[in-house]
């Protein structure tokens, strides 16, 4: 609620206590057969009741001033009912802010003091000791300040669960957003492995086809009608990664519109797709082979994309692809003989690019030349997760 809608509230609640308290004295008056109220009863009335005004800003000077404005009161006249003024002074006292130890008890203390103040202010008023009024406060008071405690401690409750509901909702957008960047950068490198193959396959064949074009017009055929899959499959891919990304990549794909990048299964096109463009591919794989999780499929397909397109560019034209199943792990080893001129070992981003992707798998890469031989050998645990 606004400051000014605040004041105005407390403002209304001030007058309406000092119109009750008003009607009160007066027929306090009345019993006691005088029948009239001075201005000096009015403004002790208004002591003892507009302070509320300010209750928000300092709850505790509020009830000391309607405290010693009702005590005065009932000194010099005798209104029925209990105190309004103090009673709810008291009330928002017990329920404001956070209460310490040493704050409660200089409160308490405080109370204390005014209910003996006004208890025996009305006894004097009353010309007689002081015990019912002593009695009512203690129990009305006493009575008000336990409601008071348990509104707090139920504010508290309330503000504590909203804290907790609202870190949360944080948490849980911090969790999205990190698992967006994270999609985001698979899909990126996705893009990356899918163009750098689709480039090296048209390149290799848009040679070829050149070379044949008048030799043997229908190898050139061929070149040219596999450079034209390979360029319609890759303008899908890319379609289909810009669309995500432009969408949530962390929302649910909708039927028809994303299909999930390719796994093993795509395995024996990528090497028939490699050997139409010129590499001698083998292959050999060992230990049981068995279903995999979709990201560890989808990542090895993806490491082995991009190390053959490196073995087909940077190699002598072959290169071996084993695939070893040994429990919970799946090792791929990609091995190429170097080509004339390539440097000993190659630290490009495709290699890089590899590297982040196993390690994101929970796994591992090295890539390292040996013997005249480009190696790379990946590691990756066979988990299961949601995909």
């Amino acid at each position: 609620m606004p400051a000014r809608n605040q004041l105005l509230l407390d403002g209304a609640i001030a007058l309406a206590v000092f119109a009750a308290s008003l009607v009160l004295l007066g027929l306090g008056e009345t019993e006691d057969g005088t029948g009239s109220v001075d201005a000096l009863e009015v403004l002790a009335t208004a002591l003892a009741s507009l302070p509320l005004v300010a209750r928000r800003r300092a709850p505790l000077l509020v009830f000391v001033a309607t405290g010693l404005g009702s005590s005065a009161l009932r000194l010099i006249a005798e209104p029925i009912g209990p105190p309004l003024g103090p009673t709810l002074a008291l009330y928002w006292l017990a329920t404001s802010g956070e209460q310490s130890r040493a704050r409660t008890r200089l409160n308490l203390a405080v109370v204390g003091l005014l209910l003996a103040v006004h208890a025996t202010a009305s006894g004097l008023g009353r010309g007689s000791f002081p015990g019912v009024e002593l009695l009512f406060g203690v129990l009305v008071w006493g009575g008000v300040w336990l409601f008071g405690e348990r509104t707090r401690l139920r504010q508290e409750r309330m503000a504590e669960l909203e804290e907790r509901a609202e870190r949360a909702e944080r948490e849980a957008e911090r969790e999205r957003r990190l698992a967006a960047a994270e999609e985001r950068a698979r899909i990126a490198r996705d893009l990356h492995d899918s163009a750098g193959h689709a480039m090296n396959v048209i390149l290799v064949q848009a040679g070829m086809g050149r070379l044949q074009s008048e030799r043997d017009p229908e190898t050139a055929r061929q070149a040219f009608a596999t450079i034209e899959e390979v360029a319609r499959e890759t303008v899908g891919d890319i379609d289909q990664m810009v669309r995500v990304l432009r969408e949530d990549p962390t929302g649910p794909a909708r039927d028809g519109e994303v299909e999930p990048p390719p796994g093993l299964a795509a395995l024996e096109a990528l090497l028939a797709r490699h050997r139409g463009a010129g590499l001698r591919v083998t292959t050999r794989t060992s230990g049981e082979r068995r279903p995999l999780p979709p990201r560890i499929d989808r990542g090895a397909y993806r490491i082995l994309q991009e190390a053959l397109t490196n073995a087909a560019r940077h190699g002598d034209g072959s290169a071996r692809v084993e695939l070893a199943f040994r429990g919970h792990i799946l090792e791929i080893t990609v091995t190429n003989p170097l080509g004339a001129g390539d440097r000993a070992a190659r630290g490009g981003h495709g290699v890089i690019g590899m590297r982040e992707r196993a390690e994101l798998l929970g796994g591992s890469l090295e890539a390292e030349a040996q013997n005249g031989h480009f190696v790379l050998h990946a590691r990756l645990p066979i988990v299961d997760d949601d995909g």
